[in-house]
């Protein structure tokens, strides 16, 4: 069962008529249990996938402030192997990547090719944070999200497996998460006034998310939503969903792997000297 939100491409996105409460049917419990069957499957076959070489696989998280991109990286990859993992967190583009195009930044961090990589945040913020802000005008964010397809476009035919995650949480439930930080010492840390200056534009920021989802949905590089005020429902969406991607090449790999394990057999026969 799919538990995730898949719009389709092109069609019009209405969050405010996703409930980010829904549990598809789950209790926390079983949610929890589902996730660790996941997690398990997918450090599987994270490892088919580093040791064939032939595919890689993007992850983008996107949301709103206290959506819960950390929480889920560390739930869902729990069992991925860290030497073919990577997780890329895009702050505040500095004074360099400024000088470039907007992607310039974003293409240096893709996954090659056996590599799984995370963006927490990614080039989606500038056709987010860069329209709520005005940091650029319309007439340059509004083309974007035709070079966001280009780009994407040129992953998936380089091999690149590709998942958009939109974490969909309810503006209460931010509130609640916000104030749960002052209240909690160990994430005082997480502390940040800019996070409540941020919340005024929250309208902005849907209709921004909505754009970008509709527009930029592509078949080889879908969105998906994620209902997210349930934090464990939320790693059920996501982690099924990178297992199902990746599931049907697990023969696939296993071929390749068993092809190069032959040839490797043969090259150790004739460096002993042995014939076949």
């Amino acid at each position: 069962m799919a538990y995730g939100i898949r719009p389709q491409p092109g069609k019009k996105v209405k969050l405010g008529d996703i409930d980010p409460n829904m549990n598809g049917g789950l209790d926390r419990g079983k949610g929890e249990e589902k996730v660790l069957e996941l997690t398990k499957e997918l450090g599987d076959l994270q490892e088919l996938l580093y040791s064939a070489g032939t595919h890689s696989l993007l992850v983008i998280l996107q949301g709103i402030d206290t959506s819960g991109k950390d929480g889920t990286i560390r739930s869902v990859f729990r069992e991925a192997n860290p030497q073919g993992t990577r997780v890329v967190p895009f702050k505040v583009p500095t004074p360099l990547e400024k000088s470039h195009d907007f992607l310039w930044r974003i293409h240096q961090q893709v996954p090659e090719r056996g590599i799984v990589t995370v963006f927490n945040r990614s080039h989606y913020e500038d056709v987010l944070v860069a329209r709520v802000h005005e940091l650029v005008p319309k007439s340059i964010w509004s083309l974007r999200y035709e070079h966001i397809n280009d780009f994407e476009q040129a992953l998936a035919e380089n091999n690149t497996l590709i998942l958009k995650f939109f974490l969909h949480i309810s503006k209460d439930e931010q509130e609640e998460r916000l104030l749960a930080r002052e209240r909690e010492v160990e994430k005082a840390w997480k502390l940040s006034a800019a996070d409540w200056v941020e919340r005024r534009s929250w309208d902005k920021y849907i209709t921004a998310y909505e754009d970008a989802i509709q527009r930029c949905n592509a078949k080889n590089a879908p969105w998906i939503i994620v209902p997210a005020n349930r934090k464990w429902f939320r790693n059920v969406v996501v982690a099924e969903a990178i297992v199902d991607l990746l599931r049907p090449y697990r023969e696939v790999w296993l071929e390749a792997l068993a092809d190069r394990g032959r040839s490797e057999l043969e090259a150790i026969r004739a460096a002993r000297g042995e014939r076949g």
